[in-house]
């Protein structure tokens, strides 16, 4: 299986395409499965597996757990902390809880999953602190705009790793000014909902004509394209949720899937970038 690496700001590569988990553990039944998934996908190199406590309430963290006890090490672990535990009294606690859920003694890269009423300068001491006990071993922010990341800066928090934000072929705002300011700082993108959440997020992405036309003509699936559109110039990482294994395997298909030009202009006649700044879009 072809695997596709972005460069992290302190010289750890990791995958291009790694895993999302954002509504697993809502479902116990679904849990046994959810794990599989994971499981396939670090198999296939899909080693960069995200997380939050958040979803679930603590449960999908608890599912990763389960999927990387005993290989540990293979896996580069992301987990985010709620904006209200971004303090230097609650972040340590709110670490704890989510390394008890994973089972491990160290998250490799730990974000600030949106901002809230915490100061930035604030919140950037208490990653820091985490750092020095190795907790985490490096952190990050999610859901920051343009103006939010140069307030990071100004605040000291040039160590950070990645912003995360939503990112897919139809969904293209950050092009216009936060995508090129995060490459200005060497800074990879995290793209959450790489899909749309499976096309629920804008129905017209997977079933577009030319989505469909490309993935025909390079003996792909939509899905795959809009993958590889993702990550094509080799600073975004993308994290697609995947709770069957079928869908673990397109995923993973995708890493090896380069776009020619012609493609990458039917996409933007088809979905046109941003001509002026727009709102970050969130979900």
């Amino acid at each position: 299986m072809t695997t596709r690496n972005v460069q992290l700001p302190d010289g750890t590569s990791v995958p291009a395409i790694g895993q999302g988990t954002w509504y697993m553990g809502d479902d116990a039944g679904a849990r046994g499965q959810e794990v599989r998934a994971l499981q396939l996908g670090i198999d296939l190199g899909l080693t960069l597996i995200d997380t939050a406590e958040m979803y679930a309430d603590g449960g999908a963290e608890k599912v990763v757990g389960e999927a990387i006890a005993g290989r540990r090490d293979s896996v580069f672990v992301v987990s985010k902390v709620y904006p209200h535990h971004a303090s230097r009294s609650k972040m340590s606690l709110a670490c704890d809880a989510s390394l008890r859920r994973l089972g491990t003694d160290y998250i490799d890269l730990y974000l600030l999953h949106w901002r809230g009423s915490v100061p930035l300068a604030e919140t950037i001491d208490a990653m820091e602190r985490l750092v020095d006990t190795g907790k985490i071993l490096r952190w990050g922010v999610s859901n920051l705009d343009t103006d939010d990341m140069r307030e990071l800066w100004r605040a000291g928090g040039d160590a950070c790793a990645t912003d995360q934000v939503l990112y897919h072929a139809a969904s293209r705002g950050i092009e216009f000014d936060l995508l090129p300011w995060c490459r200005e700082h060497a800074l990879p993108v995290m793209a959450y909902c790489p899909l749309a959440q499976a096309g629920n997020l804008r129905e017209d992405l997977l079933g577009h004509p030319d989505i469909v036309g490309i993935a025909d003509e390079i003996g792909a699936t939509p899905a795959q394209v809009a993958l590889a559109w993702v990550i094509r110039q080799g600073d975004v990482i993308a994290i697609p949720k995947a709770a069957r294994d079928a869908h673990v395997r397109e995923n993973a298909g995708a890493a090896a899937i380069a776009l020619d030009p012609h493609h990458l202009a039917r996409i933007d006649a088809a979905f046109p970038p941003p001509v002026s700044r727009e709102p970050l879009d969130v979900v």
